[in-house]
């Protein structure tokens, strides 16, 4: 006769009790996860989450209360689940998952891995550790109604990276800076000035006119003179736009002026936009605004939240003005260089971005948006669901009960629907899919070809962008397979930072170069074949070819899937699970009014849920191809398995 310990077999519940488990993340998932541990039987609990509580979280992550905000998430997760079993002996780290301190051996000491996370970079990371140590790991997101649970499990099923992954979506400088079409441009602008007078200045953030737009209609010559021009307006010279703010005394006048392209202290520089001949013969030109006359409006609020009211450019003239004089005497009162952090939740960042994204709008003859639309867009966030977050972490409960009975055969990815299938049903489980033999984290012997340009690519852009941004390493070690060893890149500090400056070339480097790199933290080697080329797109810095996961596909047809964006920081696409064959990585997400016929197999439901890093809504049975740090392991409540 089978024995039970409540609801668990009692061979599984000794092994559910002394068992050690390790969530990362204590966000929205993270909270409910822990909740439902405790509740299961599980005992030895260790939760890592970097984050702090925020008030926008009270309405969903429960167990943190207004008295907690500013506190550690998995600290006061930790305080607050123990009340529901005080036998539970939890460890909480208020820490980054990437910190070298948590290495292979600091996994191998767990039977499982349970991610709630918000960000790629930490995901790849987690991913990389289990394969590492040979540990099971758990991968779920929501987004909005939507959400899914995995397995992930070295050598039996695709990694997390295994995949094609949509590359972040980004707006070319000269659409932000001169020609904006859409309010997401506008939104991206104010951002960008944010920093560039309170945060960190980028010079990639620039906000004034570009002048080197493509479009633009002056010969050399005369371009080369308007660049003068620009240069120096009666003998004053160009001052970074922080260095001129500060010389006004953040004067919200003379900052509205400046910013909106009236009486500049230097340019006019709606007019120097206008000069721009070709970029108004099949545009509406922008229309200056002039603080002296705006007039009072009267505002037509209506009923609804304060947050979803339209204002008028007066009004939005005035948040203006008001939001700068915070945002100045904030900066002011942490001392010189002293830089402020864009936050969503600050208000007066918020209100700051909302004005002048607003009037950005009005300049450019576009409808503008509320404090609530803008704040959805420029902090990518969809509504996070507490239900869809509860639904969730119960099937990870359950998978991680399969792992532990030794029944992985019998462990699948779930997807959450927002409506129910043909056959009725709002949770529908895939088969696993096996490992993408051609995967660069979990293949034999990991390889990829990335063509770029050795006489302009520097050891700094090989390390920053290729090896750490796009291959998700945390600190690696390059040499060149010369013969020779000669060494690129050290993760020793102090090593070869004289190097970073230098070009591929001048190491010898060419077209069919090979180099190694490894990554000791991750117990990760990757062989980087070099393919030389000149002809690289524009503002393409290096391309990755050949089978490696680069980018996501494109749909062969319209019937292949729908995407959903995730709202907040990063989004979760199924990655091992049973699909059509020409497309691992889709799901048709089925709409009341948009049913596939009932032969449709999970392969027709399979969705990946997209980087979700413009907050765009969802387009009807169309893929977007493309969609926008590291250490906020909260899953914010989009978690997306790529």
């Amino acid at each position: 006769m089978v024995q039970l310990v409540g609801p668990l077999r009692k061979e599984l519940a000794d092994s559910v009790s002394s068992c050690r488990v390790l969530v990362v993340g204590a966000g929205g998932i993270g909270c409910e996860l822990l909740k439902n541990l405790v509740l299961t039987g599980f005992r030895n609990i260790e939760v890592i989450d970097l984050d702090t509580i925020d008030v926008s979280n009270l309405n969903r992550q429960f167990l943190f209360q207004k008295k907690h905000v500013g506190k550690s998430k998995a600290q006061v997760a930790k305080e607050s689940v123990v009340q529901f079993c005080p036998k539970a002996n939890i460890t909480a780290y208020h820490d980054s998952i990437m910190n070298p301190d948590y290495s292979v051996e600091f996994f191998r000491n767990f039977a499982l891995v349970m991610n709630a996370l918000d960000n790629r970079a930490a995901r790849n990371h987690v991913n990389r550790m289990c394969l590492a140590a040979d540990i099971p790991l758990i991968e779920s997101g929501t987004a909005g109604y939507l959400g899914q649970v995995t397995i992930i499990k070295k050598g039996l099923t695709e990694c997390y990276e295994c995949q094609p992954k949509p590359t972040q979506k980004t707006f070319p400088g000269c659409t932000i800076r001169n020609t904006p079409s859409e309010p997401i441009h506008c939104i991206v602008w104010a951002k960008y000035l944010f920093n560039q007078l309170f945060g960190e200045e980028d010079a990639d953030q620039e906000v004034s006119p570009d002048t080197a737009d493509p479009e633009a209609a002056w010969d050399p010559s005369e371009a080369a003179a308007r660049a003068t021009a620009s240069e120096q307006d009666g003998d004053i010279k160009r001052v970074s736009t922080k260095d001129w703010a500060r010389s006004t005394g953040y004067d919200p006048v003379k900052l509205f002026n400046k910013v909106h392209y009236t009486n500049s202290l230097f340019k006019d520089d709606i007019m120097y936009l206008l000069t721009m001949d070709k970029l108004w013969r099949k545009r509406k030109a922008p229309l200056p605004l002039e603080w002296s006359e705006l007039q009072k409006q009267e505002e037509m609020l209506g009923g609804g939240l304060k947050d979803q009211h339209v204002l008028g450019v007066y009004g939005y003239s005035q948040l203006f003005s008001e939001s700068v004089k915070t945002l100045s005497s904030q900066l002011a009162e942490r001392g010189a260089g002293a830089e402020l952090v864009w936050d969503k939740d600050d208000p007066p960042a918020m209100d700051f971005v909302t004005a002048a994204a607003n009037l950005r709008m009005h300049v450019f003859s576009m409808n503008m948006k509320s404090r609530f639309d803008i704040k959805s867009m420029a902090g990518n966030i969809i509504p996070a669901i507490a239900t869809t977050n509860a639904v969730i972490a119960g099937l990870i409960v359950l998978e991680a009960l399969k792992v532990l009975s030794g029944d992985l055969d019998q462990c699948c990815t779930i997807f959450l629907n927002k409506q129910p299938n043909p056959k009725k049903k709002l949770l529908v489980p895939c088969a696993l899919d096996p490992p993408n033999l051609n995967c660069y984290v979990c293949a034999s012997k990991p390889e990829v070809t990335v063509r770029l340009n050795v006489s302009s690519t520097m050891i700094q852009t090989l390390q920053d962008k290729i090896l750490k941004e796009r291959f998700g390493m945390v600190a690696p070690d390059v040499q060149i397979e010369d013969g020779k060893g000669t060494i690129l890149i050290s993760s020793e500090e102090g090593e070869t930072e004289g190097n970073n400056s230098k070009f591929l070339s001048d190491f010898g480097i060419r077209n069919g170069s090979r180099l190694q790199a490894d990554d000791f933290l991750q117990d990760y080697t990757l062989l980087v074949n070099v393919l030389h080329s000149d002809e690289l797109g524009k503002d393409m810095e290096f391309e990755v070819v050949g089978d490696a996961p680069d980018k996501a596909p494109t749909p062969s047809t319209q019937e292949e899937g729908k995407n959903i964006t995730n709202g907040n920081k990063d989004s979760a696409q199924p990655s091992t699970s049973s699909t059509v064959p020409t497309d691992q990585d889709d799901v048709l997400i089925v709409d009341s009014d948009e049913e596939p016929s009932s032969s449709s197999d999970c392969g027709a439901l399979k969705r990946k849920l997209l980087d979700a890093e413009t907050g765009e809504a969802p387009a009807k049975r169309q893929r977007l191809s493309q969609q926008q740090h590291a250490d906020n392991e909260d899953d914010d409540d989009l978690i997306a398995l790529d």
